[in-house]
């Protein structure tokens, strides 16, 4: 698989599996070469400002109404949509998983995917949902887009191979895939049996957090997001689409793959991202900064500094400062916080959230250390530390996440999780000298 380089979200991009298949100087030209038809995918309203304003010219054998014949409707029981109020009959409460099992009976990604969390609403395009997807199966003849939103594929265990109408990406664990809304795809094994998180953007597409007054550097650099380039599939054979759309599922059954797209330009485009490649940025003398530093990648709202979603990372860093709690300090939050691990040990949980494991922290319910790392943390040498072999995320929201009945139902749910704060005793004593 080939990649190129992505200098700036917004920029213009081209690339063709076979030369001259683009053509030059004209976005739709009366005739393409190769007998291709020109069609454009917009990611964006066509009156949208230039830099917000996305879509691609895409080459390709047959146009797109081709690939969407007479629908049916079709269930995938699993996979849920926002809102999903009171689906589960699960007291508020501070959550835990132990990992999914990847599944024995062959399964497939879209059979796989499993959701956990549901905020917003579909219908009105804010919000988001959270899923694990465990599959251990190819799609093969089996396509699928999302008119719901876009989808990054976070892979725990296993690499996975997306496969777009713009061409190839091999994500492994410790990178992320984005496929952009409405955009046709499949999904395969890179290897063994996968299993990974995934976060459904219902809202405004994501991309770079504005670095303020940490200036020109640090966190992700737009040089180390990387496009596909166009590859394609000239086949003839019966093949399925499916769609999702407005929280429901649809098929279709065609004679040919979608994924026809022989060359294509524009700024509307799936890409991958290292997270080693990420620059961390923390406190250097003392105080403890707060987790939006760790932000790679962000969903804005319309409220400014409100986002829909934030994709933040905990990766390997020095920890240097002095006179400091290190891990994060005990808090309510207005955003909800669903975490997994991919790999390694978080710093804040040293027992219990192993990777591959997922936690739930809602909006305004406290939460952090547990009784164990508090007081490691509170009677540790100062000195420079290094946290390393650790990688933990978090998608957060500004909207309340609502947990669906498959979740509630876990085996793996960690009934006693609450049970980690049990140890953190009164320490209070008025009679002290602070002196």
């Amino acid at each position: 698989m080939t990649l190129d380089y992505m200098p700036g979200f917004g920029n213009d991009f081209e690339t063709e599996a076979l030369p001259d298949a683009l053509p030059q100087g004209q976005n739709s030209p009366q005739k393409c070469n190769y007998g291709l038809y020109a069609e454009q995918l917009s990611g964006s309203p066509f009156t949208a400002p230039r830099g917000t304003n996305e879509r691609s010219w895409l080459y390709r054998i047959r146009p797109s109404v081709r690939h969407t014949r007479r629908f049916k409707a079709i269930e995938l029981p699993l996979w849920r949509s926002a809102p999903a109020h009171h689906e589960a009959e699960l007291a508020l409460q501070q959550l835990r998983w132990d990992p999914l099992p990847i599944p024995n009976e062959q399964t497939d990604l879209l059979t796989g995917i499993r959701t956990i969390t549901t905020a917003g609403d579909v219908m009105t395009q804010a919000g988001m949902a959270t899923h694990v997807y465990v599959f251990n199966e190819n799609m093969e003849d089996d396509y699928f887009f999302n008119a719901d939103g876009e989808m990054m594929f976070v892979p725990q265990e296993g690499g996975i191979t997306i496969f777009t109408e713009m061409g190839k990406m091999d994500v492994l664990p410790g990178e992320i895939c984005i496929v952009p809304r409405g955009m046709m795809f499949k999904a395969g094994l890179k290897g063994g049996p996968a299993r990974g998180y995934l976060c459904e953007n219902y809202g405004a597409k994501f991309t770079l957090p504005g670095r303020g007054p940490i200036g020109a550097n640090c966190l992700a650099n737009p040089r180390d997001f990387k496009t596909p380039v166009a590859a394609f599939e000239d086949k003839e054979s019966p093949c399925t689409v499916h769609i999702k759309w407005c929280g429901r599922f649809f098929t279709t059954g065609i004679g040919h793959s979608p994924l026809d797209v022989v060359a294509w330009h524009g700024n509307y485009t799936p890409y991958k991202y290292d997270l080693s490649t990420f620059s961390p940025v923390g406190a250097i003398l003392f105080d403890h900064p707060d987790p939006s530093i760790f932000t790679v990648l962000t969903a804005p709202s319309e409220e400014a500094g409100t986002a829909n979603i934030d994709f933040v990372i905990f990766p390997p860093r020095w920890l240097v400062a002095e006179h400091t709690f290190r891990p994060p300090w005990y808090h309510r939050n207005i955003m909800s916080e669903f975490m997994g691990l991919v790999r390694g040990q978080y710093d804040a949980k040293e027992e219990g959230f192993v990777p591959g494991g997922m936690s739930l922290h809602n909006m305004m319910l406290p939460h952090g250390p547990d009784q164990s790392g508090f007081e490691k943390a509170s009677n540790a040498d100062l000195k420079p530390h290094k946290l390393d072999n650790t990688l933990a995320f978090m998608f957060e929201t500004r909207y309340p996440q609502q947990v669906t009945a498959f979740a509630a139902s876990l085996d793996t749910m960690q009934d006693d999780y609450i049970d980690c704060w049990t140890g953190l005793e009164r320490k209070f004593d008025g009679t002290k000298d602070p002196k």
